[in-house]
């Protein structure tokens, strides 16, 4: 294990910054294909499942904070909620007067409707829910060995050539998943791949990443913080919730768990060395790896204190650090 930085007097974690500081400004990234630039971090909203009335009014306040602070990529999906985050996502930007030139939407159609005529009335349930004539990305939210690709993607290709989607992406596609869907789109391509990339969990991403950056597709890293782990959140005992257990994707197995903690905790003392956040560590080691993180906020504060980590760009030898930290490498 990595020794962890000692000091004479340990200092306290670098704190968020109030909410009435400064909104960052948030750099867009070029697209090959579309109108507007990518924004460079943003608001993902999947709600766990939960979805009662309390959360859905706390995932609107959220996504109105957001907007608010300069966050413009929004992040949802047909599946999360059953519809309700993409209803919620529409309720907030329509009460926004400028949201609807301003905002980079991006929702995804099922792995279960992925057939052509399927596509065609996936998306036209999500313009309803978010009360949009389009969206700006489309992604197709994860392949199906069972349909084959040419006929999603050539329903895709379709729907951009009607103007209805902006731009097509996937998530969660492996090279040669890549490989075949592109070689299926005759006049656009593939500009991004959503996949589960932070610290802890680069097994998707690693083996794309160099891909991407080849083929010109962005890499978006959701999961960005590990489910709270990467802002400091369990390092200490508190119990973790069973359904933040059931998305974790083996975060939180029992197998790794005490391992995880002990490096988590290693880069929180690297953290407090430095005098960052936690979060900004964990954010800007992905925009040093080429790709865009969209994080989750269940409360408006959560955006507050992960814009406010955006802000702080800790130095490359601490990010470097932290590579070998959280992999594990000993000094």
């Amino acid at each position: 294990m990595t020794t962890r930085p000692r000091k004479a007097a340990p200092k306290r974690p670098a704190r968020a910054r109030s909410p009435t500081a400064a909104s960052p400004a948030i750099e867009s990234i070029p697209l090959p294909v579309g109108s507007k630039g990518h924004p460079a971090i943003g608001l993902g909203l999947w709600g766990l499942g939960r979805w009662t009335a309390e959360d859905e009014a706390r995932t609107k306040a959220s996504a109105a904070r957001a907007y608010e602070r300069g966050i413009r990529w929004f992040d949802t999906a047909e599946v999360y909620g059953g519809g309700r985050s993409e209803r919620v996502l529409g309720d907030v930007l329509r009460r926004t007067s400028d949201a609807g030139p301003e905002a980079f939407v991006v929702t995804k159609v099922s792995w279960e409707h992925l057939r052509p005529t399927q596509v065609r009335a996936a998306l036209v349930g999500s313009l309803g829910r978010l009360g949009r004539a389009s969206v700006d990305l489309y992604l197709v939210h994860a392949p199906d060995p069972h349909v084959p690709l040419a006929e999603t993607m050539g329903a895709l290709e379709q729907l951009w050539k009607e103007g209805k989607v902006g731009a097509v992406g996937v998530s969660n596609f492996s090279v040669e998943q890549l490989e075949e869907a592109s070689r299926h789109l005759a006049e656009t391509r593939i500009v991004v791949n959503q996949v589960r990339y932070n610290l802890f969990a680069r097994d998707e991403a690693e083996p794309v990443r160099d891909y991407c950056r080849s083929h010109g597709i962005l890499l978006e890293a959701y999961t960005p913080l590990a489910r709270g782990l990467l802002r400091g959140r369990y390092l200490d005992g508190r119990r973790i919730p069973a359904d933040v257990r059931k998305f974790a994707h083996r975060l939180f197995e029992p197998d790794r768990l005490p391992e995880i903690l002990e490096r988590g905790r290693a880069l929180r003392d690297l953290a407090v060395s430095a005098d960052v956040p936690l979060a900004s560590i964990a954010l800007h080691w992905l925009r040093e790896r080429g790709a865009a993180p969209v994080f989750g906020a269940s409360r408006p504060e959560q955006v507050d204190e992960n814009l406010a980590a955006w802000q702080v760009r800790p130095p490359a030898r601490v990010l470097a650090a932290a590579d070998r930290i959280a992999k594990g490498v000993r000094a």
